[in-house]
C-alpha cells in the first residue's frame, strides 16, 4: 500500500476515464472523507450531491469546462467520460462566506480519498451554476460550489519543470504534460 506522502505527490488532475462505474459504497466512502474535512470554528456549511445515474451525468456533462490552456483537446473524449460527480454545495444559512477553506480541505480528502482506491478526479471550478442548480434541484439557499468529477483513469499525465510557462499541454502521443515549480523555489526556511 502506498504511503499518505506517495500518495499525494503521485496524484494528478484526470480528464479521460475508463468506462467504469464506481461502486456506491466508494462514492460514499469520499462523501465521508469530505464532510470529515477541517471546518472553520466547525460550522460544517458544507453538503454534497453525488451524482452516478448515466442520464444525469450526460446532462451534467455540458456544464463543466475543462482543461481551459488546451481546451477542448484537453476535454473527455466521448466514450472517457467521468463515471460519477460529486457536487459540493454551501449551505447559506450555515456560513455565507469564507467557505472556500472547508471547500479546499473537504476536496483535497475526497480526491486523496479516490486515489487511494485507484480513482482519477478532475476538481471543476468552471460550472455552469444555474443550470447544475436547476438538474439538481438544489434549494436558493444553497450555493453550487464546485464539481468533482470521477472515474477510473484513462490517461497518465505526467509534471515538469516549471520553465516559462504554467500552461500543460499534450505531446504527440497524447500524455499531459503539466509544470509545476520545483520545490527550492517556494520553500524558505525561517525566513523568506
Amino acid at each position: 500500500m502506498m504511503s499518505l506522502y506517495d500518495l499525494i505527490v503521485s496524484r494528478r488532475s484526470i480528464r479521460q476515464f475508463k468506462p467504469k462505474p464506481v461502486s456506491k459504497d466508494l462514492l460514499k466512502d469520499f462523501v465521508n472523507a469530505g464532510r470529515l474535512a477541517p471546518s472553520a470554528a466547525n460550522r460544517q456549511p458544507l453538503e454534497f450531491i453525488v451524482v452516478d445515474e448515466e442520464g444525469l451525468r450526460s446532462q451534467m456533462f455540458p456544464c463543466l469546462k475543462w482543461a481551459g490552456y488546451i481546451a477542448p483537446e484537453g476535454n473527455p473524449k466521448q466514450g472517457q467520460e467521468p463515471q460519477a460527480y460529486i457536487v459540493v454545495l454551501v449551505n447559506t444559512r450555515v456560513r455565507e462566506k469564507g467557505c472556500e477553506w472547508d471547500v479546499g480541505a473537504a476536496v483535497e480528502n475526497m480526491i486523496l480519498a479516490a486515489w487511494e482506491n485507484g480513482i482519477g478526479s478532475c476538481w471543476i471550478i468552471s460550472v455552469d451554476r444555474e443550470r447544475v442548480r436547476e438538474l439538481l434541484m438544489v434549494p436558493e439557499h444553497y450555493k453550487v460550489d464546485s464539481v468533482l468529477a470521477l472515474g477510473y483513469p484513462a490517461e497518465a499525465p505526467m509534471i515538469e519543470d516549471l520553465k516559462d510557462s504554467v500552461k500543460y499541454w499534450k505531446d504527440p502521443e497524447g500524455c499531459l504534460h503539466v509544470p509545476k515549480r520545483k520545490l527550492e523555489d517556494v520553500i524558505h526556511f525561517n525566513k523568506f
